[in-house]
Formats: structure tokens, sequence, C-alpha cells
């Protein structure tokens, strides 16, 4: 009730002779309050003048007196209460109660008087401690508005280094890491960070609004896919606070104060050449801030966080969540393949026209189609190159990209050294990829399958012989069949005498 009202009570008791219920209806109190106010100035039995004069602080202690606890009773140990009452969800303060009035009925409050002194400790706490906070629930994140400068070893550039700050609910346990800005990857990874550094994972992360959280806020907010995959590699979920409304996530607004006061404006007089300079500073009077003890009540963040915190964190996964970025999706092309940071790379030949997404890490890019991969490269820097993999080709377009040097050689081989001699006289001085010399060695292979394999080996042969490495050649020696005649024709290791035939001594004399 305000001061106005209670004088205006006051003022109609004593200067009036409406009844009770008149003023009630009047002023829209109850009766009982009149009455009350009535029973009370008769025993102290004073004027108007006197109350209208008075101060209203004196005034609301004659009417409203503080109810103070009774010394008979015995008083609970409130702190321990409120500990008991964050550690555990489901935790009930009836329960408590009953606990409690278990060890001496007789010294015990009632369980209304228990709930009315309860309620009274919890609002003289810290104001971030008013809202119940369960033990390993909630962490709060957000970026603070200071910044700490740095100076770019490899510009002389003076930068800012933005400031981003967790804060776990229960136990105020906070978290301070550096980074260059405020993009994507570095949110992921102060992310991947801050939950090293409490050894586990809470339930539930409440982040502002910026656009690395939240791509469309809203009534239905719609959070980044890259942070929402974080999320599930966590085993967490992300609530983000509502657009202007900043108590949703108080303790992280505390928190962002708390470490500007204790941390940034310490640094800021600094100078740095790095962020993982800033970071290492951090790290020290982080240890420091976490160790403060409490004003209000007792204990540190830190003895909190192992009390309360620690024990019931989600354990870590085997490994950190690796960033990644998407490219929203597109229309697969007719050869297959789709543009990703201008590089093209190929998918199944099956899914031409069909929308295809990137998913990009710092190795690898996976294609994906109707949530299903389909297709995984190792990330090129080539600019408009291509990244293909044979088994995405038609079994046509397979067979015309195995046109080259390797691929004729291992047939080659397959026959003989005659044939490995034609096959390489076809790209001698060319590419490996050579159109004119693949269409040559094509040529081969269809000799080979027409006139058989033997007699091709002894067709390269002769044309090894006669030094003429061409297709024609072939060609003329199986057409003509001398393949078949070399080897019936009857050898002469020497020439029979006759007169006719000068010998080589003749020549040696120079013709004499």
């Amino acid at each position: 009730m305000s001061i106005v009202l209670i004088k205006e009570i006051v003022r109609q008791i004593l200067t009036t002779t409406n009844s009770n219920h008149h003023i009630a209806r009047v002023l829209a109190v109850a009766p009982n309050t009149v009455r009350r106010y009535r029973q009370r100035l008769t025993k102290l039995s004073s004027d108007w003048q006197t109350y209208q004069s008075m101060n209203d602080a004196v005034l609301l202690a004659h009417f409203n007196r503080r109810k103070t606890p009774d010394k008979d009773k015995r008083q609970p140990d409130w702190s321990h209460i409120q500990t008991l009452m964050q550690m555990h969800k489901h935790q009930t303060l009836a329960q408590l109660w009953e606990e409690y009035c278990a060890v001496d009925p007789e010294t015990a409050y009632c369980q209304s008087q228990f709930n009315f002194y309860y309620r009274r400790y919890l609002k003289s706490v810290d104001v971030s401690m008013r809202q119940t906070h369960y033990a390993g629930e909630c962490v709060y994140v957000d970026y603070a508005g200071k910044t700490i400068g740095y100076i770019d070893n490899n510009t002389g550039e003076c930068r800012q280094a933005q400031v981003f700050v967790g804060v776990l609910g229960c136990s105020q346990y906070t978290f301070a890491f550096a980074s260059k800005s405020q993009k994507l990857e570095d949110f992921i990874e102060a992310h991947n960070r801050m939950y090293a550094f409490f050894s586990g994972v809470p339930q539930v992360v409440v982040p502002d609004n910026l656009k690395s959280a939240v791509t469309k806020p809203g009534s239905l907010p719609i959070i980044n896919r890259t942070y929402l995959e974080q999320s599930r590699h966590y085993n967490c979920v992300i609530e983000p606070a509502r657009v202007r409304r900043p108590q949703d996530k108080s303790l992280a607004e505390i928190g962002v104060l708390i470490v500007t006061r204790w941390i940034t404006v310490i640094l800021r007089r600094r100078k740095f050449f790095s962020v993982e300079e800033i970071n290492l500073a951090i790290i020290a009077l982080l240890e420091k801030l976490n160790r403060r003890p409490f004003k209000r009540i007792d204990g540190c963040r830190h003895s909190r966080f192992i009390a309360l915190d620690k024990p019931v964190l989600q354990p870590l996964p085997e490994h950190p969540f690796e960033f990644a970025s998407w490219v929203s999706a597109q229309r697969v092309n007719s050869d297959y393949h789709v543009a990703v940071e201008k590089h093209y790379y190929s998918v199944p030949y099956q899914y031409v026209d069909r929308q295809v997404e990137a998913r990009i890490t710092s190795k690898s890019v996976e294609l994906i189609c109707a949530n299903q991969r389909i297709a995984s490269h190792v990330k090129s820097d080539i600019v408009d190159g291509y990244t293909t993999i044979n088994a995405h080709r038609p079994s046509s377009h397979q067979a015309y990209a195995e046109q080259n040097l390797e691929h004729y050689l291992v047939w080659a081989k397959s026959i003989g050294e005659a044939a490995i001699a034609l096959v390489d006289s076809q790209f001698l001085g060319k590419p490996n990829y050579a159109m004119t010399a693949s269409k040559a060695c094509s040529q081969l292979k269809s000799l080979a399958k027409l006139y058989g394999e033997e007699r091709f080996e002894i067709a390269c042969q002769c044309a090894v012989d006669i030094k003429s490495l061409t297709v024609k050649s072939v060609r003329s020696i199986l057409q003509c069949k001398i393949d078949q005649r070399r080897n019936a024709l009857p050898t002469q290791s020497e020439l029979p005498l006759h007169y006719n035939i000068r010998g080589a001594q003749y020549y040696q004399q120079g013709g004499l």
C-alpha cells in the first residue's frame, strides 16, 4: 500500500464520521484494513495534524510493523537451504521444512512461517541470486561492450579484441576469452574454450541475439546452423534471450560488468601484440576473480562451482567441435559439379538438377542433399579449378576420362614390351592427357582386340625393328600378315661361295 493511500485512510478516520465500510468502498481497500488502522489510531490517540507532518518512514512504522522472528523458535540455516534448492531441480521447500521440523518440532517454525522467512532471506542476498538457478542447468553468454586493444605484429595496426563472457547460473563461475571479432568462427571457438574451462557442458546455453547465434530473432528465433550443430555435438540446448529483454540473461549482464571492472579495465592499461597474449593475461586475472569471496553469502564462485555445478555438468565429448560453415543450397549443373568458394567439386551424376548444400571445414568440403552426405572432398584453394572423383562420372565418361598415358601403359604391360614401346612413342613429347596420343592408343587397343594380343605383340615388334612406331605401320603389318611370315621365313647364317660375289676384301681394298 502506498504512503499516499495510508495518509488518506488516516485522514478520513480522524476527520470524518464515515464508517469503515464506506471508507473502504471509496478508497478501494479491504474493510478489515480500515478497521485495523482505526484500532491502531485509537491506541495512539493523536490528531490528523500530527500524522500529516510526520515523516513517511515513521508513519509506515506506526501502521505497518515488520514481522520479527520469534526468539523462541530455532532459526534454520537459510544459506544451506538455498544451496540445497539450487543443487536439485526437483527439490521442494516443503520437504526441507519436514526435515527441519523433524529435528525438534517444539522449536520449529510452522510451514507458513518457514516459507515466509525463506522468501525474506532471498530478498537479502545479491540481486543475481533472486532467481533460482539449478546446478549445471544454464550458462549465460554475451560479449562485453569494452574491448582490449592490441598491436598487430604483421601490419602494425592497432586492433580491438572482443571479450566473450560466460557465467554459470548456479555458482556464477565466470569465464572470459578474447577473440579477434564476434564473427561466427570466433564465436564458436569461444564456446569450445568455455566448455573446456568448465570441464563439462551445462544443459542450456542462453546467448544474446547477435548474428553469430541467431539468424532471425523473434518469437520463434532461427538459430545459426553452425551454432546449432555445435549444441548437438555437446548435447546441450540453445535458448536465446528475448529481443530487448536483458532480464532474460541478467547473469550475463552482471558477468560482463564484473569482467569489465576486474579484467578489462586492468588490461586496457597494458600493451599487447596479439590476442594470445591477452588471453594469457586474462587467465591470471580470471583466477583471482573466481576466488573473490561473496559479500552476502558464504564462499566464492570457485568454491560454489566445485560444490554445485561441476558434479552435475555433462561430460565433454572426445573431440572438440570443428568449425564448419555452410553454403546455401544450389542446383547441380549438367556437368555434375557445384561451386564452393570459387572451386568446383563433383557429386554423383544421379544428383544432376537437384539442390545440394555444402558444409566447409578447414580441411574438407562435404556436399549434402536431403540431409544426406553424398560426397566429400579435400578442400582446394585453386580458383576456378575442378576436383572430380571418377566414380561420380557415368560409365561412358569414366571410360573417356581414363584415356591417358598411365591407363594405356597398364594395358600395354599385360601384352608385352613391344606394345609398351608403341604406347610410349605415341605420347613422346606430349602431355599425359594429349588427345591425339589417346586416340592413337585407342586404335592400338582396337587392333589388339581384332587380331588378338599375340599377333598384335609380334606386329608391334616388327614395327620396332623397322623403326616405324605408328598405328598405320602396325595396321599394315597385321593386314598384310607380315607378322605371320616373319616367323615362317628361313634364316641364312652366311652366303654360299660364288664367283660373282666379290666379298668383303674387295671393298676393303677400295674396289681393286
